[in-house]
């Protein structure tokens, strides 16, 4: 579909409309790129090597450490802003001033899914154009596209913005629970945040993409308290909440697909301590995802009125649902940065998709949630094997991913 003129004037991006003016690669740009590849790997394999899981505070630090002392490199005045729940591991913020009137946000993180020790059994390596390691895709991919980017952008002298504001957190794999809020109101600051979570590398995807979409959290609980009684001798004296737990979590299992825009999957369990005795206590856990701003209430209420259908007489059961990260869904504006995104990579000769909608959850909920910013996701690194086995990077995106982010930020900055 062919974007209006009124619409990429509404996006402050009127002086990108013309795609037949960057039908030529800038070699300039490109020629860093290409050069900037073995540092981006050095980059990469430093990283990896730091074991940074979001509860591991000793090795989050050291990647504050690193990222702070990258961005110090570049020029940038930077600060630790501790997170305000969780584990209280530090926020690393760097910021450059320039000469241009835009205010531009990039925002990665520097923790990964992986408990201490996952380098004894998944270690850094290389074969062909794959680079794996735990947390290599998933973000630090995405930090090394933005320290390698502004890198390139420094050395050639390019200041042509207001503000530039670079955002690492350490708790994005868990939500960002002690971060979001944080996010939000730097976001709130500038006129466009680029986040730089991984792209599905090829042939996983057909092509490397740009995201416009990604589900909001919650988390879902169900109580159910019984009576305790003999398993043997009285079991009729007591009132089972596993049995009871049971009967709900089958009735509501469905819930969600009477409310479009919402999920929901029971995926934890508990009842009972001994074999020998009726439990009186049963909960479950349910992971939620939305992509419509009144999910969590909407589901509560479906819920709240499902529960009331008891199976075992006299068991109290309540549910609640807790919102978590809000859901990212990008406005006009954000399509068509994407669509710029797209007509740059054409410079290159090579494809670039749009994804509407991932299950999975990201910043750029927080970034995007008041409408504020432009917010576009996925700059990251193309790989796979996230939250699994063997997560890798592919070495081809490398240099495109480096093109993409120095020209896109390069154009923004142009556009009145």
């Amino acid at each position: 579909m062919k974007l209006s003129i009124k619409l990429l004037a509404s996006a402050g991006l009127l002086a990108l409309a013309s795609s037949s003016a960057l039908a030529a690669a800038d070699e300039k740009l490109r020629a860093a790129a290409e050069q900037a590849q073995p540092a981006v790997i050095e980059s990469l394999h430093d990283m990896v090597l730091i074991e940074s899981g979001s509860s591991d505070v000793e090795d989050l630090k050291k990647m504050a450490d690193y990222t702070e002392a990258r961005l110090k490199a570049l020029g940038a005045k930077t600060e630790r802003r501790k997170t305000t729940k969780g584990a209280g591991a530090d926020m690393v913020i760097g910021s450059f001033e320039g000469t241009g009137t835009k205010k531009l946000m990039l925002i990665a993180h520097m923790d990964t899914v992986y408990e201490h020790g996952i380098l004894d059994t998944q270690p850094y390596k290389i074969d062909g154009t794959r680079i794996y390691g735990p947390g290599i895709a998933d973000d630090k991919g995405g930090i090394a596209v933005i320290l390698h980017a502004l890198k390139i952008l420094n050395d050639a002298g390019w200041r042509d913005y207001a503000k530039l504001t670079v955002s690492f957190n350490p708790d994005e794999e868990v939500g960002s629970i002690g971060s979001g809020e944080i996010i939000a109101e730097l976001a709130d600051q500038h006129d466009v945040v680029l986040s730089c979570e991984p792209t599905v590398a090829p042939p996983v995807a057909k092509n490397e993409s740009l995201l416009l979409g990604a589900s909001g959290t919650a988390t879902g609980t169900i109580d159910v308290k019984g009576k305790a009684s003999h398993a043997g001798a009285a079991p009729q004296l007591g009132r089972n909440a596993l049995i009871e737990l049971a009967h709900q979590l089958l009735q509501t299992q469905d819930i969600a697909k009477s409310i479009p825009g919402t999920q929901l999957n029971w995926t934890t369990a508990k009842a009972g301590t001994v074999r020998n005795q009726i439990p009186d206590h049963a909960t479950a856990g349910a992971d939620i995802r939305l992509t419509i701003p009144d999910g969590v209430q909407k589901l509560q209420a479906a819920l709240d009125e499902k529960v009331k259908n008891r199976l075992i007489a006299d068991t109290e059961v309540t549910v609640k649902v807790v919102a978590g990260r809000p859901p990212f869904v990008a406005d006009d504006r954000g399509r068509a940065l994407a669509r710029q995104g797209q007509a740059i990579y054409t410079e290159l000769g090579r494809t670039l998709d749009i994804a509407e909608m991932t299950g999975g959850a990201t910043d750029a909920g927080y970034a995007a949630r008041s409408g504020k910013a432009v917010v576009v996701e996925s700059f990251g690194l193309a790989g796979w094997g996230y939250h699994a086995r063997d997560e890798y990077i592919d070495t081809n995106s490398i240099v495109p991913r480096l093109y993409l982010m120095t020209r896109i930020l390069m154009e923004l900055s142009k556009a009145k």
